[in-house]
This record gives structure tokens, sequence and C-alpha cells, in this order.
């Protein structure tokens, strides 16, 4: 019996959107993006968006809403619309790049958080006694992942508590952006600090770098995969309220304020920042380029109102550091989600007679803690080899890293291509219903396919005519390599279970 009123289940519309925006919505994908291509990222962005972020959250919004009651996310889609083998396989493979993706995070993070203290990253001069910085940045990584397991296990409500709160500040950073940017083009009576000359603004990045065939192909999968992340909201599916109607409806409202927001931001920038004069340095690099970008519009800010140069100054540093504040705050919302939704969605969607009972056993609160320790374990240890294991280690981490560049979009070619066959079960009630047509599914599949493998593809090859062979390799044989021990593991607990 389908209970969808479950007080357990908390989880509201506003909450679900703003946890969205914490997993998927990234500001700093818009400074990169006007970096990397100008006004010509607008155009890409769109497409991406087209032709893959809105049909893809469709398909996600069709499979979570007939779904409703599964704890397994993605696994349950997967395993209703094609076997449960391929749905361990594939979620399997998405589990060990979010497993990855957490040990970048938990160094990473550290950067807005410095930027917030100080204005500025300075993560590199964060030595102390006889330990480096890479080193001392590696245990509070290990801090960091104990305490949001910690704090992750104890219930739902949290988890959504601390998304939402993400959610929110990064959303408050990208209207900040958006009303600072406005104040400036009245205040300069419509002129943009980056002219637009002509048509090919839209079309020609300033940047030399991404002005040949293979830089543009790499911009436009960077583009299509900046969208990704909506999966993991499969996994608190089982704690929304009224699921059927607020998770199709949280996804479409998320994913059309993502889609003009991206754009409408990489606009914007062109108001406050003059694309020669501000980013082409040798200074500047995508770690920086945000910091960088939202102190000068504080400063572009400071001037146009005919304020001193020691306010300017001010009000620069101010939204570098609440940029950093909002970062931080996204990074803190999609890492507990990400700590939680990848592991409880494998583990508890999949036959719970696979795994031994202490691992699929779920505390007071309702969440499998014990896995979420061991995996807490697993993530402290490789960030712990990386940080302190010298340059065997950081090349290890690389390899990890290149082998989750394919490994973290290949599930999607599971979900998009499971799509027809979930949608040929008859015996599933589907309170939202987006493709109604089978061509229109046939098509929609085919088309959205052909863009992920595209992606996918090119992500291989690019090291490849780059000459990076041993990126290529690693690269290629990622996702392989995941899958192979997915389908091991998998007939080594099915051989177990007779």
């Amino acid at each position: 019996m389908d209970n969808d009123q479950s007080p357990a289940r908390r989880i509201g519309l506003v909450s679900l959107i703003m946890m969205i925006f914490s997993t998927v919505f990234g500001f700093a994908n818009s400074t990169v993006a006007f970096a990397q291509m100008g006004y010509a990222a607008i155009i890409w962005y769109i497409f991406a968006a087209l032709g893959f972020f809105l049909p893809v959250a469709l398909m996600i919004a069709e499979y979570g809403s007939a779904l409703r009651s599964a704890q397994g996310g993605i696994y349950s889609w997967l395993e209703v619309a094609i076997g449960e083998k391929q749905a361990f396989i594939g979620t399997f493979i998405w589990l060990c790049s979010w497993i990855i993706w957490m040990v970048s995070t938990a160094s990473k993070i550290w950067i807005p958080f410095s930027a917030l203290i100080f204005g500025e990253d300075q993560t590199q001069t964060w030595a102390i006694g006889g330990l480096s910085a890479t080193e001392v940045v590696g245990l509070l990584g290990i801090a960091w992942v104990i305490l949001v397991t910690w704090l992750a296990s104890r219930g739902i409500e949290g988890i959504a508590k601390v998304g939402t709160f993400g959610g929110l500040l990064v959303s408050s950073l990208t209207v900040i952006f958006l009303v600072v940017s406005l104040v400036i083009l009245i205040a300069n009576h419509g002129t943009l600090q980056e002219p637009i000359q002509g048509a090919n603004t839209w079309f020609v990045s300033p940047n030399e770098r991404f002005q040949s065939p293979i830089a543009l192909l790499s911009f436009i999968v960077y583009a299509v995969f900046a969208y990704s992340g909506l999966e993991a909201m499969g996994g608190v599916m089982d704690s929304l309220d009224k699921p059927q109607k607020t998770f199709p409806r949280g996804l479409i409202i998320a994913m059309l304020l993502i889609t003009v927001l991206y754009s409408l931001s990489i606009l914007m920038w062109g108001i406050s920042t003059n694309w020669h004069q501000v980013i082409n340095h040798h200074s500047v690099n995508l770690g920086n380029i945000t910091y960088i970008m939202m102190n000068n519009a504080g400063l572009v800010l400071g001037q146009s109102l005919g304020l001193s140069h020691q306010t300017s100054l001010m009000i620069g540093s101010f939204l570098t550091r609440f940029a950093g504040l909002g970062m931080f705050a996204a990074y803190i919302g999609s890492f507990f989600i990400m700590m939680y939704s990848p592991i409880k969605s494998f583990i508890l969607g999949s036959d719970q007679r696979l795994w031994p009972k202490k691992l699929v056993a779920v505390n007071q609160a309702g969440m499998p803690a014990r896995a979420m320790w061991w995996q807490a374990a697993f993530v402290s240890i490789l960030i712990f080899a990386v940080a302190f294991g010298g340059s065997a280690a950081q090349q290890f981490y690389l390899i990890l890293t290149d082998m989750s560049n394919v490994a973290s979009t290949a599930p999607y070619l599971f979900i998009i291509g499971a799509f027809p066959a979930f949608k040929r079960r008859s015996d599933l009630k589907r309170p939202f219903v987006f493709f109604k047509k089978p061509w229109q599914t046939q098509l929609v599949t085919w088309l959205v396919q052909a863009v992920v493998a595209f992606g996918i593809i090119f992500t291989c090859l690019q090291p490849i005519l780059e000459h990076d062979y041993a990126t290529a390799f690693w690269t290629i044989i990622g996702p392989i390599f995941f899958g192979l021990i997915g389908w091991g593991l998998y007939e080594h607990q099915v051989k177990g279970e007779k």
C-alpha cells in the first residue's frame, strides 16, 4: 500500500527545489563559462539545457512519480526497467564516481572557506608544524567527512535542512550578483564593460584557446555536464511530502530556474567584466576566477556610483567573501546529500539478501548508518593516502580523477536507455506523464542518448587528440573497470545467497 502521507516524509516543495539547487547549480560554472567563451557560452548552455537537462529532468520526474515509494532511487528505476543485474552494475558505477567526487571536494571545500575568512585562497599557506599545507588540508578533509557522516546519519530532516540552507545561500549569491549587475548597468546608462560587437560576439570566444574546433567541443561537453547531478534526488523520494506531486513539480521548477539563471548570469557578467582587462592575465585560473570576477564587480559598482576607491575596494572585498560563503554553503549542501543519497540508493535499493544484515540495517532515524560509516572510512583512507603519499599518491589521485571523467556520466546512458522499457510497463500507476506517445519517447531517448554518447566519446577522444595517452587510457578504462567490479560483486553476492 502506498503511504505517501507518512509522517517521516517531511521534505516539501521549497526544500526540494533548494536541495536541487545545492546539488546541480554551480555559481562558478557561469564565471568559468564567461572566462572560456564570453557571451558565446550562452548559446551552448541553452543547447545543453534543451538537448540534455530538460528532457532528462522530465524523464526523472516520470521515474520518480511512478516509483514514489521506492527507497532505491536510480537503482529502483533501472531495476524496474531493465532488471536487477544491470541496475546493480549501473548504480555501482554511479556510486564510484560520487565517492571520487567526495575525495576531491573534501579538499576543495576549504578554498571558498578561505575566501570567506581571508578574502582570497590561502590554503597553500596552511602549513602547521611539520605538516605541509597539502597534509593539513587532507586532515581537514578527513575531519569534514567524519563530521558530515555523523550529522547525516542522524536523520533525513537534518540533510534536508542543510541542503535547503546551501540552496538558499547559492540562490542569494546569484540574486545579489544580478542586482549588482543591474545597478551597474543603470548607473552606466546601459554601457557594458564587455561590449557586444556584432553577431560574432554570440558565436566566437574572445579566448584564443577556445576558438579551435576541439576546444569548442570540449566546452560543449562541459556545458552539458554542468547540468548533471539531478538523478541523486531520487534518493530522497521516500522522504518527500506527497512525492507523486512534489517530485515532478520540484524538478520542473528547479530545471527552468537553473536553465534561465545559467544563461542570464553569463550575460550579466559582461556588465561588470571586460574580458581582456580582467580575465586575460596569467594569474587568473579556474580556481580563483569566481573571486576575481566578484571582486571586480564590487570595484566597478563603487566606481559607477561615484564612490571613493577605498569604498569600492571594500565592496569588492565584501562580494568576494560573500561568494566564498555562497560557494562554501553550496559545497556543504551537496556534500550532505551525496554522502547519503548514492550509498542509500545502492544499498537499500538492491535486494538486501545480497548484503550482510548489519550493512543494510538502518538506525532509529531510518538511515543506513553502518553503510555510511564504511563509505566514510573508505573516502578518508583515500584522502589520507593522497595527502600523505607523496608524488606517487598524487599520481594515483589523478588516475582516479581520470577514471571518473566518464564514469560520472555513464549512468545517464542507463537512465536514458532504460526509459522506453520503463514506459512500456503497464503495471505502474503514473501520476505524472509528459511523454504521452510512444514515438515521443523513442525520439527523445535517441536524441538525448546521442548527446550523452557524444559527450562521453569526445571526453575519451580529447586526450588522444592532445597526445595525452595516459589520461585517455584511464578515462576509457574507468567505467569499464568500475563496471567489472560491480559485475563481479553482484555475481559473488548472488552465489553467496544461493
